[in-house]
């Protein structure tokens, strides 16, 4: 069987010589994993492009008879082209970011038209944003949460989840003692970010950084084996962190 069905690619793992394995968070079945073969030939160029974080594709694909585990695409062609976010750093280096999380987040093979619908408007609303670029990760996140079921209205309620908690994961940069009185700090810039979002004053990429490490803290107690995000080092060092 065939359903055609819109997609966001999330991520993809080389495959034998010419092909991928693409994960992909679909309109219609949720996240799905598909073989995709010969995109990465010479000829006809370009096709690997098609599958960066979050682009945003039209599909036909093979639905498993016994339903899950891995599949094919019969067609795929771009649904909405991007005039910035793969052609700019700052805004490419957010996309894989966010992508990373979404995709160790997001694991259900199952129709979400809300989720979906934030997912594929924040992307394209990103893509045309010229000013604030550097918060964006810091906002989606925020509402992504919502969508995920573990939402706050207020700077208050993440920090006090997050320095309840306990000692963080070997690496983080805050835990226990001193570090959580850092925290503290930390309230009225998350109040910012839910409330008034454009106008939001960081200080500086330092501040951004501590700030998306202790959100990524929150998502850790609230998604199981969430485990490192790799990207964010990249991220941080890309917007000046």
């Amino acid at each position: 069987m065939l359903i055609k069905t819109r997609g966001i690619v999330l991520s993809y793992l080389k495959y034998r010589e010419s092909s991928i394995i693409a994960r992909v968070y679909t309109e219609q079945r949720g996240v799905q994993s598909y073989l995709v073969n010969g995109v990465r030939r010479a000829k006809p160029p370009g096709r690997i492009a098609l599958f960066q974080p979050f682009t945003l594709l039209e599909l036909v694909a093979y639905v498993p008879r016994q339903g899950g585990g891995l599949t094919r695409l019969a067609e795929f062609r771009c649904a909405e082209p991007f005039r910035s976010l793969p052609y700019e750093v700052r805004k490419s280096s957010v996309a894989l970011f966010l992508s990373e999380v979404v995709s160790k987040s997001v694991r259900e093979e199952e129709e979400n038209v809300s989720l979906f619908r934030f997912l594929h408007d924040s992307i394209l609303a990103f893509d045309q944003q010229e000013v604030g670029v550097e918060n964006f990760a810091l906002l989606f996140l925020l509402h992504l949460a919502s969508y995920l079921g573990f939402g706050v209205e207020t700077g208050g309620e993440l920090i006090d989840q997050v320095a309840m908690a306990g000692p963080a994961p070997t690496g983080s940069y805050f835990g226990s003692g001193p570090a959580t009185l850092r925290l503290r700090e930390f309230e009225h810039y998350f109040d910012e970010l839910l409330r008034t979002p454009a106008a939001v004053t960081l200080p500086n990429g330092v501040v951004r950084r501590e700030l998306l490490a202790v959100v990524i803290r929150y998502y850790q107690l609230h998604v199981e084996n969430l485990g490192e995000v790799k990207s964010l080092e990249i991220l941080s060092e890309v917007l000046g962190g």
